[in-house]
């Protein structure tokens, strides 16, 4: 008997190490997945653009095909990639990270530039989606799942620096995929809501029994337009200030410390002049030089990166 405890305390410890072990990978997971913000709302702010002109019953269809696109992306190709890299090649995850860091710049500096310098540029998609069929259909997925193949690197990417150096293999492929599921659930979950929140406030409006029901779907109805709008605003801010801090921390890490001293004594110099908040000043202050920054190198960058960036289906954004 005496035995047989004993086996019971050494399973109990070992589950409750195992539990320990499985709260820390999905803590990490977490924590790294916020490093990923700027990624995750351009990937939520682009995506609904990929089901306009659809049908209202193919909304749904074709987000839940470019989700399952994005995990495939995550989980199969990316997080062995992640993983070979973080265990032989460590020197080589700032530069990737740059390199994702520059795209961010280039694609939200590129939005910039053509609401400056509005074109006919999207004539030809706007004729496409009246066609909007099956062939269409297919093509706009493919196309959005490419990418989302670079959004999903970026992401994946960041999500694996923020990990603790200490992390063994299993921990972080664990806390690699959690984020990757986590971060896709979160974007196409909200996908799904915007892309149907527009029926969801007719339904309202045309069939609720209470006043206040009907007015709320009146309210959704016209509050969306403005809303996706501002979603495409956020998100490209969110892209410029991301890709902007991404690339002035790598040069810091690679020697070149003057972009980031510079941003630093700033905002700690303008956090000085407030007698409070001085913390939420530093930060926004940081962000906006980052931001200015990463639209820069975004300008720079439109000539010499489009051709590249047409080879993944980029054309549809």
């Amino acid at each position: 008997m005496s035995g047989l405890l004993a086996l019971l305390d050494d399973v109990a410890a070992i589950a409750k190490v195992a539990a320990a072990s499985v709260d820390d990978v999905f803590g990490q997971a977490m924590k790294a997945s916020g490093k990923a913000a700027g990624a995750v709302i351009d990937d939520a702010a682009v995506t609904p653009k990929y089901v306009h002109g659809f049908s209202a019953d193919r909304e749904l269809p074709i987000v839940w095909q470019i989700a399952k696109g994005s995990l495939f992306n995550k989980l199969v190709i990316l997080l062995p990639v992640a993983l070979l890299l973080s265990a032989f090649a460590p020197w080589a995850i700032p530069p990737l990270l740059m390199l994702g860091g520059a795209y961010l710049c280039f694609e939200g500096a590129e939005k910039v530039w053509h609401k400056l310098n509005p074109s006919d540029h999207h004539s030809d998609e706007l004729v496409e989606q009246k066609k909007a069929d099956a062939t269409l259909e297919k093509r706009k997925v493919k196309g959005a799942i490419k990418t989302d193949f670079i959004l999903s690197a970026e992401i994946m990417t960041i999500v694996l620096t923020a990990l603790p150096p200490e992390l063994g293999i299993v921990q972080v492929a664990g806390s690699l995929a959690i984020a990757g599921v986590l971060i896709t659930v979160a974007v196409y979950g909200a996908v799904a809501i915007i892309v149907k929140a527009d029926d969801a406030g007719l339904a309202m409006a045309a069939g609720g029994r209470l006043s206040a029901t009907r007015a709320t779907g009146r309210f959704i109805v016209r509050a969306m337009p403005t809303f996706l709008k501002l979603l495409v605003i956020v998100g490209t801010a969110a892209m410029i200030w991301v890709g902007g801090n991404i690339i002035v921390h790598g040069l810091h890490e690679l020697g070149w410390h003057a972009p980031y001293d510079f941003i630093h004594h700033q905002a700690v110099a303008a956090a000085e002049t407030v007698g409070r908040w001085t913390g939420a000043v530093e930060w926004f202050v940081t962000a906006a030089l980052d931001g200015v920054v990463g639209l820069a190198l975004g300008l720079i960058l439109i000539p010499l990166t489009k051709p590249i960036v047409g080879l993944f289906g980029k054309t549809a954004h």
